[in-house]
């Protein structure tokens, strides 16, 4: 049990210092590490399910911290968000209640294709074209869905998605990784209800959850990514992001494919 909270809370570091640093919610680091270490500790047949579950959940607590910190720094385009935010809000919800549709074997390897796509971007993302800009309201609610949706399908916070999509629009990388950590936030609330609920229905889960979230993992993780998670919105600020993208790019690739073989 205790190498297993360790896990956990290593984890956490990690992810709360990517979470703030590049704007992403943490479960493309997460969800393949939870995998695993569930494997190993827990026997059930929703590995991949809790996993996701409990990675959004951790959002919740992460990208608060990380989007105060933003926040001070005058980076989150509200507007945006706001314009977002019904379409975030139902679209994270049907995703996260969907999975009970998904068996592990098609939820892991969904997650290992969108990983390596969010790699390969990270690496080789092309510049947009100048007059691009982003749209009105229901273009931004319809996104909205989108983007919550599949994030919250597979606990991926947003950020990995709407940080791109940002960027395509020509905003600023530093406004859109802090716009993107509070969009973030609306998705992990409305995916973590709707895993929970989905969870509900489902018998012979391990001991401490509620529905598919494993509070265990989540206490450890939170405890450590929430300070990790304001360190890394202040060096976003200060570090060279295009590079340090590139290389989170690499391991986002080798993680992805690690997913794609997970069973």
């Amino acid at each position: 049990m205790i190498i297993e909270v360790l896990i956990y809370a290593v984890s956490g570091m990690v992810t709360g210092l990517m979470a703030g640093l590049l704007g992403i919610g943490g479960g493309l680091i997460l969800v393949p590490v939870l995998s695993s270490v569930f494997l190993i500790f827990l026997q059930t047949e929703y590995i991949v399910h809790m996993a996701i579950a409990t990675s959004l959940a951790t959002i919740l607590v992460t990208g608060l911290s990380s989007v105060i910190s933003h926040h001070y720094e005058r980076a989150v385009q509200w507007d945006v968000l706001r314009a977002m935010l019904l379409g975030i809000l139902v679209g994270g919800f049907v995703g996260a209640w969907s999975s009970q549709f998904f068996s592990m074997y098609w939820l892991s390897k969904l997650f290992g294709v969108m990983e390596i796509m969010a790699g390969l971007y990270m690496i080789w993302g092309k510049q947009p074209h100048a007059d691009r800009c982003l749209p009105g309201f229901l273009g931004l609610n319809g996104v909205g869905f989108g983007i919550g949706s599949l994030s919250a399908l597979l606990g991926i916070g947003g950020g990995s998605i709407s940080t791109p999509y940002l960027q395509w629009n020509n905003v600023v990388i530093q406004r859109a990784i802090a716009t993107s950590a509070a969009i973030g936030l609306p998705i992990a609330l409305a995916g973590t209800f709707g895993y929970m609920l989905a969870g509900l229905q489902v018998d012979n889960l391990p001991a401490y959850t509620t529905g598919f979230v494993y509070w265990p993992a989540f206490i450890a993780i939170v405890s450590m990514s929430v300070f990790t998670a304001f360190l890394g919105a202040k060096l976003a600020h200060r570090l060279p992001i295009k590079a340090l993208k590139r290389i989170f790019g690499l391991l986002l690739i080798g993680l992805g494919i690690k997913m794609l073989f997970f069973s």
